[in-house]
């Protein structure tokens, strides 16, 4: 969604602007060109990998990479001894480097070691979740996390075989998961079945829903200037919907469309991992006490 991501930006030469999920640099790349000579590009990201990677092709001394979390982005300003930025984008997908590399255990596909962590210097890594935490737990982990309704029989599948087998890659929760559904879920074409297992410990593991309900209360609002717009694209229906209700306060945002924008179906053909996200854009909206907008 790279056009209609760079229409809701609309973005002119001289403003600071937020990657806040700046992964592999795919959209800084892009937005970087449409802000020099004299805007800032700042990309954060809590996965030092991604930023390796963003660091081959974001390359300014009018960017700046940093290894943190959107939700510390107050933080970040001030350590760059800036006020605030013009926009912000959050593309909260997972990359497809992400998703394929081994080690990490994101992808179910793999069989790696269940990792699932952005930041492996910091929480538990998602095996060590699944070793600890209760039938109940994992439950409502997997229910409330993945909209899983198999939750229940899936946490008790679980633990009866950790305690013979540890599950300690990707491969080995892939066959506990395909041992306690029923056969009609399991050749269900449109989605394997453990797509909504491996979001809910992800989403877990990193505190992900966390983070953006903070983000979107607190830290975002709090740098952006009036005028300035907050870009978000989201992947499941547990983060648009923390978006959705966000940008329902109008004393705050001003929506720039009034449903979310999805992908056409010529992109969903050339990426169907596309075929989920949906775009939500607004514009803060000035206060007595604010800034200029630009």
């Amino acid at each position: 969604m790279l056009r209609e991501t760079l229409q809701a930006l609309d973005l002119s030469p001289g403003l600071t602007v937020v990657d806040g999920t700046v992964g592999g640099g795919g959209h800084s790349r892009h937005i970087l060109p449409k802000i020099l000579p004299d805007g800032v590009l700042i990309g954060l990201d809590r996965d030092p990998r991604m930023l390796q990677d963003a660091a081959t092709v974001v390359i300014s001394e009018r960017s700046h990479l940093c290894h943190a979390s959107y939700q510390e982005l107050p933080n970040v300003l001030r350590e760059l001894k800036l006020d605030a930025v013009d926009r912000i984008l959050l593309d909260l997908g997972l990359s497809s480097d992400q998703l394929a590399d081994r080690e990490r255990g994101f992808g179910f596909s793999t069989s790696g070691p269940l990792d699932m962590r952005f930041d492996v210097s910091q929480g538990e890594p998602a095996a060590a979740l699944l070793s600890r935490a209760t039938s109940e737990e994992l439950a409502t982990i997997f229910y409330e996390f993945g909209e899983e309704r198999f939750s229940r029989q899936i946490a008790e599948r679980i633990v009866r075989q950790r305690s013979s087998s540890p599950i300690e890659t990707a491969s080995d929760l892939v066959a506990a998961i395909d041992l306690a559904l029923p056969p009609s879920i399991k050749h269900d074409a449109r989605r394997a079945p453990a797509t909504r297992v491996f979001q809910a410990l992800r989403i877990a593991v990193n505190r992900e829903l966390e983070h953006l309900q903070h983000a979107l209360e607190h830290s975002l609002y709090e740098s952006l200037r009036p005028g300035g717009r907050l870009v978000v694209i989201t992947f499941h229906s547990l983060e648009d919907r923390l978006v959705k209700h966000a940008f329902r306060d109008e004393t705050r945002w001003q929506c720039l469309h009034k449903k979310p924008v999805s992908p056409s179906p010529q992109e969903i053909r050339i990426n169907p991992r596309s075929r989920s996200a949906k775009l939500r854009a607004a514009v803060k909206l000035p206060t007595a006490a604010s800034a200029s907008p630009r």
